[in-house]
């Protein structure tokens, strides 16, 4: 029989998937976009597949800190707490960065519609910046995996 150790330890591990997947699935599909309407298109798409990180991010907090409570590690780990404070970089990174900005694509993007089938050379611009910022969010992702799996110091 599965301990509640092992069941926590799992809906983290799927909670964790549900962050990160769409986080490297969805500028793959909006950077796909050769027209504002299919820019539109994939806006709706990842704007779909947002709740999974929303909800895996509720999950991935609620089973972290139960987790700790249960190991009785608390915040004593090094690899923890840098995981913890990468992830909050993330997380800030997401919102105060990328949201904003994608919020500003959107409405440029409803805007140019039926103006055309080239994506008009400001999106594409505003686009162009975004990704170092997505790249970083990755990384940091990459950066936060590694430090749960590996646990190095």
């Amino acid at each position: 029989m599965i301990s509640l150790f092992g069941w926590l330890l799992v809906l983290h591990i799927l909670a964790s998937i549900a962050v990160i997947g769409p986080s490297f699935v969805v500028p793959v599909i909006r950077r796909s976009a050769s027209t504002p309407g299919q820019l539109r298109f994939a806006f709706d798409v990842t704007n779909k597949l947002a709740i999974l990180p929303k909800i895996g991010g509720a999950v991935l907090i609620i089973t972290g800190v139960w987790l700790m409570i249960i190991t009785q590690i608390g915040l004593s780990q090094m690899w923890l707490n840098i995981s913890v404070l990468l992830s909050l970089l993330m997380v800030a990174t997401i919102d105060g960065l990328i949201g904003p900005r994608i919020k500003k694509i959107m409405q440029i993007a409803s805007i140019s519609q039926g103006k055309g089938d080239e994506v008009p050379a400001e999106l594409g611009r505003l686009m162009k910046k975004i990704a170092p910022i997505e790249t970083a969010s990755q990384l940091l992702m990459i950066a936060i995996t590694v430090l749960m799996v590996l646990k190095p110091f």
